[in-house]
Order: C-alpha cells, then structure tokens, then sequence
C-alpha cells in the first residue's frame, strides 16, 4: 500500500530526503519542560541535519495489553510552532514499513502553506526507520514492491527472525501508539493526513478513537476494511487506467485488450501488474507500456521483458527506508485471506487458495487472469507465515466519526485504485472527494498538477 504495492520511485525520492536530513535521537535523552505543549515527547532538540525540525521520542509499551515486557522508543519529528492555532497536523507515511521522522522537510514543503496554522508532526511508526524490522532474505527478494514473490525461506527466516512478538506489528497497536503519542503532545484531538497505508492507520485510529480526532485527510485512498489480497479491485482498475493514459498520449491501440492476450499467452500477469505499479511513479502516463504490450500480445514480448526487467533494476531498499519484515509482519497480523487469517492453521492454506482460484470468474480478474489474482507476493508471503493471535477487526458496517473528512485520489493510480476512495467515501458522513486527472498515487507528494494540494490547503484552513 506505500504501499501497497511496489514503491520505486518514491523510495529514491525517500532516499535523496533521507541522506540530507538523518533524524537521529539525541543520545541523552533529557525530559522537556512539563509545561510546554508537547512536553511528553522526550530528548527534544534540534534534528541531526534538518536543524529547523524539532525531534525526540515516545516510549510505548511492545505489548500495549501488558502481558509481554518491553518498550518501544519511536522517533518524532516537529516543525518548531508548537502553539500554533489549530493544533497538531499529524502526516503518516505509507508501506507498511515506510518510517515518517526522516521525511519531514519533504512532506512540511508540500504542506508549507497550512503550516502557520499547524504544527506539522511525523514519526516512526513501531518497527519502521532506525527500529526497522530486518529480515534481509525479504528485503533482497522483494526491494520495494510488495507483489514480488520472495522464495519460501525468505518468509521462514523472516518469520523465524521475528518470533513470537511479530503479533505486536499489526495496525491495532499503531493505533494504540498513535494515542500514546497524541497524549505525550499534548493534545486533545488530532488533525491526521495519510498517504496510502497511512490513510488506513487514520480510518482505525478514528474508528478506535473518534473523540480524538478534529478532522481527515485521505490521500491514496484504502478502505477501512483493509487491502483484498485478491486485488480484485485493481485488476479490472488496469483496463481503465491504461485506457485513459493511451486516450491522453494519443495512442492507438487497446492496450486493455492487448493485457488480457499477453496474459491468455504467456502467464505473467501479476509480473505485470507489479510492473505497472511501480512504473506509474515514474510516469503517470504509463509512456511505452501500450506499445510493448501491443507487441507481445502480437507474439514479440521481447519489449515487454525489457520493461519488466528496467522496472525493477535498482529496486533495492534499506530495511530503514521500507521494511519488508514489518511490511510482511503488519499484513499477515490484519489481512484476511481466502483460507482466513493467520490465526488460521498453516496446512489447508494453499488448498483453500486453490479452491478460490478455480472460482474465479473471468469478470472478476479481467484483463488478468485468476492466476494473477492468487500469485501475488504480497498473498503468498503471508499464506506461509506461521500462525499467530491476529487482533479484531472493526464490524465492516461502522462509520467513521462525524468530522470533516477529505479523500483525495488520482486517476492513473493502479496501487490504490479511486474505487477504494468511493468505497471509503460510503464510511463518512460528509465527505469532500476530490479525484485528480492525470495523477498517480501520493496525491499530495507527487502529482505534477497542483488541484489536489490546493484541496487540501482548503480544507485544512476552512
């Protein structure tokens, strides 16, 4: 989900804000002034390398039911106006696995105009950045996709490496920290913008807390029920968007229909669609993918390869920069799956998977294939995973709380496709949507035209 799915060209941007601006903890770690607002987040002093940033930490408990011993110390970065008039603008990244403290000088210069009137605040959620969880087989297998197939002892090692308190990296206990963190600033509700996995981490959050929260920025839109392992909704998105491209560059071919016989012939469908995902960063127009999929549905794939193959070259993250062990940790804690949750045991998996596939209609996967649908390394990764206790999850009927809340979407975006933002839209009481032509995915952060941040520059300051 940045993301939820491969993430190549906003890693490297990630990676170019990271180098410049390296939010380390301060290594003595002396109490703030009671008095000051924001006085629970501990070590505060100036941001190693972004000077102009507040940064500090919260402690919160591994376990937040107490059982198992252990804390956790999550980095936090502020903009310096603590006072500001309309409280705390809480920003979180997406993944799961993306970290948030060392992205604050590019997210502040997105939002630079609604920041005399907040304070701008991001941290770590558990087990992202300096405390990522490291599980390198995952990391080399996948990079920063998430719909790459890792090999099977990637996954074991991982989920051996992790052990038991792997449970404790489901988005239930981010939400448990995020209230620990909202107290430890000071404040009695929270204005939250999220990106991707982040919009979701803000809908439970609201939906476990809902006097806590003065407002909802939605950006890269995934619903409050969760991400379908199936991705039954950005199947049939790649038709649409691919059309839509092609109308805007003037090409003349079905690149739809071309898909769906690439597919019919050679088998490589969810190679594809974690191609696309990770090349609509690069160009929102999906420029030479129409051609070469024109080609190999004409029996030259050799084109096609090639993409596949440039997609990913240099795909590599640092664990610090996307977490694959929280990534497949987080997934596997929420998810639910054709076979269940991870509460469900490991044998019978692959046979109720297989038993989803050969039920699978051609509507359902289309220009895909069932294949494609239960193929997806982000489905595979936790049909492996031992089992473990997952927390519940929220009855699919409640609402979000009665506040403002502004879903923001691009129409080229395949990671997290615009008929989730008019699902979640249903989840509101009085939502504002705005879906902008031509952008991708990370709405506020990357599209070229301006019309989604000045929406959010609206609401914020309404």
């Amino acid at each position: 989900m940045t993301s939820t799915r491969g993430r190549l060209a906003a890693l490297l941007g990630a990676v170019a804000v990271a180098a410049g601006t390296t939010l380390a903890t301060p290594a003595v770690a002396a109490p703030a002034a009671p008095a000051r607002h924001g006085g629970g987040i501990t070590g505060q002093a100036p941001c190693a390398g972004a000077p102009e940033f507040t940064c500090g930490t919260v402690t919160v408990p591994l376990d937040h039911s107490g059982a198992v011993p252990g804390t956790l110390r999550l980095d936090v970065a502020m903009t310096g106006n603590a006072d500001a008039p309309k409280g705390d603008l809480l920003f979180l990244t997406g993944g799961p696995g993306q970290p948030g403290a060392p992205l604050i000088r590019r997210i502040a210069s997105k939002l630079q105009p609604v920041l005399k009137d907040y304070r701008l605040v991001m941290y770590d959620q558990r087990g992202t950045g300096q405390q990522a969880l490291r599980c390198p087989g995952l990391q080399e297998d996948m990079g920063s996709s998430d719909l790459a197939v890792p090999r099977k002892q990637s996954i074991a090692d991982c989920a051996a490496t992790l052990g038991p308190n792997a449970r404790f990296y489901s988005t239930a206990d981010t939400v448990a920290d995020m209230d620990l963190l909202r107290q430890a600033l000071g404040d009695r509700r929270l204005t939250i913008d999220g990106v991707s996995y982040g919009t979701f981490v803000a809908e439970r959050y609201a939906l476990a807390h809902p006097a806590h929260v003065a407002r909802l920025v939605l950006d890269s839109v995934v619903p409050q029920q969760g991400y379908d392992p199936l991705d039954l909704v950005a199947l049939p998105a790649t038709a649409r968007v691919l059309r839509a491209a092609c109308r805007a560059t003037g090409c003349t071919t079905d690149p739809a229909a071309d898909l769906a016989a690439t597919v019919r012939t050679y088998g490589n469908g969810a190679q594809i669609l974690d191609a696309l995902t990770s090349y609509e960063f690069a160009d929102p127009n999906y420029g030479g993918v129409p051609e070469a999929l024109h080609q190999a549905a004409a029996g030259q794939p050799e084109k096609l390869r090639a993409f596949i193959d440039e997609v990913h070259q240099g795909d590599a993250a640092p664990a610090e920069l996307l977490s694959q062990g929280l990534h497949a940790a987080t997934l596997c804690a929420d998810g639910h799956y054709p076979w269940g949750t991870s509460d469900t045991p490991v044998e019978g998996r692959a046979a109720a998977l297989e038993r989803t596939r050969q039920r699978l209609t051609p509507e359902q996967t289309w220009p895909y294939d069932a294949a494609t649908a239960t193929g997806l390394g982000s489905l595979l990764v936790c049909q492996d995973w031992p089992r473990e206790q997952v927390p519940p999850t929220p009855p699919a009927h409640r609402k979000l709380p009665n506040v403002p809340v502004l879903l923001l979407g691009g129409d080229r975006d395949l990671s997290t496709p615009y008929e989730w933002l008019r699902q979640e839209a249903e989840s509101a009481h009085d939502p504002e949507a705005v879906i902008v032509p031509g952008a991708a995915h990370s709405v506020q952060s990357r599209a070229a035209d301006p019309a989604g941040r000045q929406a959010v520059y609206d609401f914020l300051l309404k």
